[in-house]
C-alpha cells in the first residue's frame, strides 16, 4: 500500500458516487435493456460500445483490479479497448450532434476518462515520491564531502578524468575558435610550401595560450587554497538539488491537495449538487495542472513560492479550460475530445520527458557514479593482481597445508570436544556402564576385605593356640570376623605391642613380621575404602561433570556461529535495530517539518506539505513491516489525519504526538 493507491481508491469512490446518483445502477453495470430505443442512435452498435467501455473501466479501476502498480501502459490500453484513441468514428461523434449517443454511453465515456485520470494522477504521485525520496540521500553525500578537506580531495581525484576530458574538449573548441580568424586565402602553392613545422608550432602556441588563459581564472582561487573550486563546485551542485527537491515536494503538494479533488468545500458541493458538470471540469483541470507540473518540475530557475504562482497562472490563463465552462451538454461532450488528447500527451510526451530530465538532473548534481566513486581502488586492484598472484603461487604448498591444517584442527575439534562429550552425557542419563565414572571396582574391594578378614583370623587362631593352649572355638571366632569388618583389629595388635617388647624374637618367631604385613593390608583397605567414597561422590555427580566437560566446546562453537552468522548472514538484529532508529529519525523529521513551517492560516505550505508526504510515505512502508494488520490499520487512521493539510498544523502536531505513544512498541 502507499500514498498514491489510497489517493486512487478514494477518487474511485468518490467517482462512483457521482455516478451512482445519476443511475440506480452503476454504469459499470448498464446493459442493453437500461438504453431507450429513442436514446439509442447507433443501433446495436451502442450494445458493443457499452461492453467495451465497461472493459475498459474495470481495467482501470483500482477497486476491481488486482494490480496495484500504476502503469501508463494499462491506462493506454483501456483507452485504445474503449476505441476512444486513434480512432476516426469516436472524433466524428464527438463533433457531429446528429451521432450524439445515449446518455449512458456518454456517462460511461466520462467515467472511464476519469478513472484514467486518475490513475495517471496516481502514476505522477508515485513518480514523484519515488523521485523526491533519493535527492535526500545525494544531499547527505554531498555534506559528507563538504565536512572534510581529505574528502573533498578525494572527490577531485575520483572526477580528475571527467574534468580532464572535459578540458580537452574546452581547449579543443577554444583552439578552433582561436584559429578561425587567422586563416587566410592562400593559392595551392602556397598551401604546399607550407611547412608541416609551422603549422604545428602554431597549433602548440593556440594550445599554450588557451591553457594559460584558463590557468590565470583560477590562479586566486589557487593561491588561497587548492580545493577551494572543488568546494565550490559541491555546493553549488548542493543547491541545484535541494532546489529541485524543493520543486519536486511543493509539485507533490500542489498535486494531493489540488488535483482530481471531487470533494472541496461545502460551498463546491452545493455547487456540485447544482450543477451536473462541476466534476468534470476538476477532471479537465486535474489534466491541466499534471500537465504544467510535468513540464516545469525541471526548471529550477525559480523557487518554490514563484513555482506555485507559475502552475496557478497557467491554470488560470488556459484558454481551452475557459471554454469548459459552458454548462450545456454539448460543450462538455466536445471538451471530451480535449480531455483525451491531453490526457494522451501527458502520458506519452510529458511523463517520459519529466522522466528522462529528472534522471539528467539527478546525474549533472547527484553524487557520481559507482564508477566514478570506485575507479581509483579498482585500477589499484587491477595494478596489484599480477603481484598478489605471483604471491599466491610461490606459496601454494603453504597455503595448501595451512588450508589442511585448518581443515584437520576443526574437524578434530568438533568430535574430540563437542561430539564425544555430548555422546557421554547421553550415556550418564540413559545409566551406560561404559559412560560411567569409576575409580577402582567394586569387587577389587571385597577381595582385600575378606583377604584381611582371612588373615585376622588365621593370626588370632595361631596367637590363642601358642597362648592359651587351646583353640579358638567358632564363637570366638565370628566375633573377631565382625570385628574385621568394622575395622576392629585388636587381636593383632595386641600380638603386635606384646612382640614389640622383644622384636629379635618375635621377627624369628615371625609374629611380629606378620602383623606388620597384616597393618600393611589394613591400611590397603582403608584407601579402598575411602577411594570407594570418592567414587561414590564422583558417581553422585556424574552428570555435573559431562555438562562441565561439553560446555567449552558448545561455549566455543555457539560464539564462532553467532560471528559468522552476525558477519556474513542476514543480520537479522541489525537491520531490525537500524529499521527502528529509521523510524524514530522519521517522526523527529516530521516534527521538525511541522514546528518550522511558517503557518500560513494555520495550514502548512505546499512544499512543506510534499515534504511531510514523502516522510509519512517511508514510515507508513517502514511500519507496515513490523505491526499487526489491527494496529496498522488504527495507525493509518492517524496518517490520514496526518497528512489532511486542511487540518492544520495544530491537530497534525497532536496526531503526532499520538502516534509516538500509542505505537512506541513497534515504532522505537
Amino acid at each position: 500500500m502507499s500514498l498514491a493507491l489510497d489517493q486512487v481508491r478514494r477518487i474511485d469512490v468518490q467517482l462512483d458516487k457521482l455516478q451512482s446518483g445519476k443511475h440506480t445502477s452503476p454504469p459499470s453495470s448498464l446493459t442493453s435493456d437500461d438504453i431507450t430505443p429513442s436514446e439509442n442512435a447507433v443501433g446495436t452498435s451502442g450494445v458493443a460500445r457499452i461492453g467495451r467501455l465497461q472493459a475498459a473501466i474495470k481495467l482501470v479501476s483500482t477497486i476491481t483490479s488486482r494490480s496495484t502498480p500504476f502503469s501508463s501502459e494499462k491506462i493506454l490500453s483501456a483507452l485504445r479497448l474503449a476505441n476512444m484513441l486513434g480512432d476516426s468514428s469516436f472524433s466524428q461523434e464527438l463533433e457531429d450532434q446528429t451521432l450524439r449517443p445515449c446518455t449512458a454511453q456518454r456517462d460511461l465515456e466520462w467515467l472511464l476518462v476519469s478513472k484514467a485520470t486518475a490513475q495517471t494522477h496516481g502514476l505522477v504521485i508515485d513518480l514523484l515520491l519515488e523521485q523526491t525520496l533519493p535527492l535526500g540521500w545525494d544531499m547527505w553525500y554531498w555534506d559528507e564531502v563538504l565536512s572534510s578537506s581529505f574528502y573533498l580531495g578525494l572527490y577531485s581525484v575520483q572526477t580528475s578524468p571527467t574534468r580532464l576530458w572535459q578540458l580537452s574538449k574546452d581547449i579543443y573548441a577554444d583552439v578552433r575558435r582561436r584559429a578561425q580568424p587567422n586563416r587566410r586565402p592562400t593559392t595551392t602553392d602556397e598551401m604546399e610550401a607550407a611547412s608541416n613545422t609551422r603549422k604545428w608550432s602554431t597549433f602548440y602556441s593556440l594550445v599554450k595560450d588557451s591553457i594559460r588563459d584558463r590557468s590565470l581564472t583560477r590562479s586566486t582561487s589557487s593561491i588561497v587554497s587548492p580545493l577551494i573550486f572543488y568546494r565550490s563546485e559541491v555546493r553549488s551542485k548542493q543547491q541545484q538539488l535541494r532546489r529541485f527537491r524543493e520543486l519536486s515536494a511543493c509539485g507533490l503538494g500542489v498535486l494531493v491537495n489540488e488535483g482530481m479533488n471531487l470533494d472541496g468545500d461545502e460551498s463546491e458541493m452545493r455547487r456540485a449538487k447544482n450543477d451536473k458538470h462541476a466534476w468534470k471540469t476538476v477532471v479537465l483541470k486535474s489534466v491541466a495542472l499534471m500537465e504544467t507540473l510535468l513540464r516545469n518540475l525541471t526548471v529550477l530557475d525559480h523557487g518554490s513560492h514563484s513555482f506555485e504562482d507559475l502552475i496557478f497562472t497557467n491554470i488560470e490563463d488556459d484558454r481551452e479550460l475557459s471554454y469548459a465552462s459552458a454548462s450545456d451538454e454539448g460543450g462538455f461532450d466536445q471538451r471530451l475530445a480535449l480531455v483525451l488528447s491531453r490526457l494522451q500527451l501527458v502520458l506519452e510526451v510529458h511523463l517520459p520527458n519529466h522522466i528522462t530530465n529528472s534522471k539528467e538532473l539527478v546525474t549533472r548534481y547527484g553524487r557520481p557514479s559507482r564508477i566514478v566513486r570506485y575507479w581509483v581502488p579498482t585500477i589499484a586492484l587491477l595494478f596489484s593482481s599480477s603481484t598478489l598472484l605471483r604471491v599466491v603461487v610461490n606459496r601454494k604448498a603453504q597455503l595448501t597445508t595451512w588450508i589442511q591444517d585448518l581443515g584437520a584442527t576443526t574437524i578434530d575439534f568438533w568430535y574430540n570436544w563437542v561430539v564425544d562429550p555430548i555422546r557421554k552425557v547421553i550415556g550418564t542419563i540413559r545409566h551406560d556402564k561404559d559412560a560411567e565414572i569409576a575409580i577402582m571396582s567394586k569387587e577389587s574391594l571385597r577381595g582385600d576385605q575378606a583377604s584381611l578378614e582371612r588373615m585376622v583370623v588365621d593370626f588370632a587362631k595361631d596367637n590363642a593356640f601358642r597362648t592359651n593352649g587351646a583353640a579358638m572355638d567358632e564363637t570366638e571366632l565370628a566375633v573377631v570376623r565382625a570385628r574385621v569388618r568394622e575395622g576392629d583389629l585388636t587381636p593383632v595388635l595386641r600380638a603386635y605391642e606384646k612382640d614389640l617388647r622383644r622384636p629379635i624374637v618375635g621377627t624369628i618367631r615371625g609374629d611380629l613380621i606378620r602383623a606388620l604385613l597384616i597393618q600393611v593390608q589394613k591400611t590397603k583397605v582403608d584407601v579402598e575404602v575411602a577411594v570407594g567414597g570418592i567414587d561414590a561422590l564422583l558417581k553422585s555427580q556424574e552428570l555435573v561433570f559431562g555438562f562441565v566437560g561439553v560446555t567449552p566446546g558448545i561455549l566455543v562453537c555457539l560464539g564462532l556461529f553467532r560471528w559468522l552468522s552476525g558477519t556474513f548472514g542476514g543480520r537479522k538484529g541489525k537491520t531490525e535495530q537500524k529499521s527502528r532508529g529509521q523510524r524514530i529519525r522519521l517522526l523527529r523529521n516530521i516534527d521538525r517539518i511541522l514546528d518550522r513551517s511558517p503557518p500560513s492560516n494555520g495550514l502548512l505550505s505546499y512544499k512543506d506539505h510534499g515534504m511531510l508526504l514523502c516522510e509519512i510515505h517511508i514510515l507508513r512502508q517502514s511500519a507496515q513491516h513490523v505491526m499487526p494488520r489491527g494496529v496498522f490499520a488504527e495507525f493509518l487512521e492517524e496518517v490520514d489525519e496526518l497528512i489532511d493539510l486542511h487540518a492544520g498544523i495544530e491537530r497534525q502536531i497532536r496526531a503526532v504526538d499520538r502516534i509516538r505513544w500509542a505505537y512506541s512498541e513497534w515504532i522505537g
